[in-house]
């Protein structure tokens, strides 16, 4: 059974509780039966059964909510029990989180009704389009080029590795518009999928099978109300929109890492070595010792940077670059360790443990790769100190 315990830290309130727990239940009854074959079919049918039954609320306010609060709490804690139970039901909500958090907080009225009641209730899939293939953790190197016409942008170039790519809906789209060199000339936009001009080039996959597409723009027209925000500050979306989510990628693995525990702890118990349970040697006692410890110090700081951003600060950079950086990182070894107690069920195909191990590696490369998240905690440590 896994441990709750956490959920009475004073960085929740009863609400938090009363979530995690009504969602623990709610997959424990819908999601076991689900999947992982056809895996766009099974990502459309489980945004639906998020919207269907609410889950997707938090995911954004509603439309027309001129100041929009985000729950950063409830976020982690969603994807966290999710990626307990199912590794795309995760994907699913998260996704429909970032493909609209830019327009949660920089879009107008109208854009927000275009929009975020359709994802909210499950009706629409949305996606967040800003690597290119030169360009992923250096986005002001981006080279999607959107010109300015008499009656909106014109957009040519490639973006690659966009979850949902393919099934989704609306994409928001960083695109280069020149108002001045590097980050200073990236701005953000709205695209409808269906805008003619814009191809899935490529479907990708990956060791977790997950909806992921190479997009193509060639002489892909869209209207000047796709513009998000202001002219030439893309890159102040896009960052402000990762600092939201950053936490929740360590949430997500730190769902992997209690599964992982979980099961490891189950295995120790029922099978035996030379006589005795696996639980009763003391190297076995000394990787759960590990498990147990990691997985409680990334939901310290996990929880400190949601708590922190829903107490009203502006940015949480440092806070959420740790939480990810260590969160994903001690999950790969935690769920490693797991691998290694189950032996050879470790690697079975289509065994739990098997699947976490292929799920958590590719939290350590998206939404900022732990390299950049070490530069990204050095730098704010170097700032402060020439203060």
């Amino acid at each position: 059974m896994a441990d709750t315990s956490y959920l009475n830290w004073p960085f929740f309130e009863p609400h938090h509780r009363e979530q995690a727990q009504a969602l623990d239940a709610w997959c424990i009854d819908k999601l076991q039966a689900i999947g992982h074959d056809d895996v766009d079919a099974i990502c459309r049918q489980l945004v639906q059964m998020l919207g269907d039954d609410n889950w997707l609320l938090c995911t954004a306010p509603e439309a027309d909510d001129a100041n929009p609060e985000i729950d950063v709490r409830s976020l982690c804690l969603m994807r966290e029990t999710l990626a307990r139970h199912h590794g795309l039901a995760d994907f699913c909500f998260a996704m429909q989180g970032l493909g609209t958090m830019a327009i949660t907080l920089f879009g107008s009225a109208q854009q927000k009704g275009a929009w975020l009641d359709r994802t909210r209730r499950g009706e629409a899939i949305s996606a967040f389009a800003l690597t290119e293939p030169a360009s992923g953790s250096d986005v002001a190197n981006m080279t999607l080029a959107a010109e300015r016409t008499a009656d909106g942008y014109v957009l040519n170039g490639e973006k690659t590795w966009i979850s949902n790519g393919g099934i989704a809906d609306v994409y928001t789209v960083f695109a280069r518009t020149g108002e001045a060199p590097g980050a200073g000339g990236i701005s953000a936009f709205i695209v409808d999928a269906k805008s003619p001009g814009l191809k899935i080039a490529e479907r990708l996959h990956t060791i977790a099978p997950h909806p992921l597409a190479r997009l193509h723009f060639d002489q892909c027209e869209i209207p000047a109300d796709a513009l998000l925000g202001e002219a030439g500050r893309g890159f102040r979306v896009a960052m402000a929109s990762l600092d939201v989510m950053r936490s929740t990628v360590g949430a997500a693995a730190l769902g992997f890492a209690r599964r992982a525990f979980d099961e490891s702890l189950s295995r120790v118990n029922e099978r035996e070595l030379f006589g005795a349970p696996l639980a009763e040697l003391q190297m076995v006692q000394g990787h759960l010792a590990d498990m147990a410890l990691d997985i409680d110090a990334a939901a310290l700081l996990i929880y400190r940077a949601a708590w922190t951003r829903d107490q009203g600060a502006e940015r949480i950079t440092r806070e959420a670059a740790m939480a990810k950086l260590y969160a994903t990182d001690q999950a790969q070894q935690i769920i490693d360790k797991a691998v290694q107690i189950h032996g050879g069920d470790g690697v079975r195909s289509g065994h739990i443990v098997e699947q976490l191990y292929r799920e958590i590696r590719a939290l350590r490369i998206y939404e900022g790769a732990s390299d950049v998240q070490k530069v990204i905690i050095a730098r704010q440590a170097l700032s402060e100190f020439a203060r």
